[in-house]
């Protein structure tokens, strides 16, 4: 018998430097609460990468939905935002960059590496998602990178909307956090 076939979990904000740290924040501390925790960097990197998409790229404006959905084995992320004109995947190295030091244009790429599936499609008229998978069955926690991280007390694990604290690692361009998503 399934007790809890599907979980749901929704942000929305604006997708400017000094939010992505703390929606990634509340992303891992989500999936801590649903015991997800060998998932944590996988989804955390992901949704970082989304986020800075729609930053650099979304018009008219930055305004944007993180979803979190787990249907069974599997962990949907996915951010929707405004901006009808959906992702190009660019090659890894550019034409003018043949050493492989690009600074950006590996976001996509970087998505791809750490889920099991991702992909776009347009969202009405005005709009798109973008969304990538992480399977949650044991053989795919035991190949994540890192062990995971257990709260003091399971009793004590706090959803996402109660999530606040400094964030050990946050980009050194970022500013350090903000009270308020949006």
């Amino acid at each position: 018998m399934i007790s809890n076939p599907s979980r749901h979990c929704t942000v929305e904000l604006q997708a400017l430097p000094s939010r992505i740290g703390q929606v990634r924040r509340i992303v891992s501390a989500q999936l801590r609460y649903w015991h997800l925790d060998p998932l944590i960097d996988r989804a955390a990197l992901g949704v970082t990468e989304l986020l800075t998409n729609v930053h650099l790229h979304a018009q008219p404006d930055k305004t944007c939905t993180v979803e979190l959905e787990l249907l069974l084995d599997r962990l949907t992320v996915s951010v929707r935002d405004h901006d009808p004109r959906l992702p190009v995947v660019e090659d890894v190295v550019a034409a003018d960059d043949t050493d492989g030091l690009a600074t950006c244009g590996r976001g996509l790429a970087m998505v791809a590496a750490v889920s099991e599936s991702w992909g776009a499609r347009p969202d009405g008229e005005s709009g798109k998602v973008v969304w990538f998978t992480l399977p949650t069955s044991v053989g795919a926690r035991d190949r994540s990178a890192r062990p995971p991280r257990r709260a003091p007390a399971e009793a004590g694990a706090r959803p996402f909307a109660e999530v606040v604290g400094a964030d050990d690692r946050r980009p050194a361009h970022a500013p350090a956090r903000s009270a308020v998503v949006g």
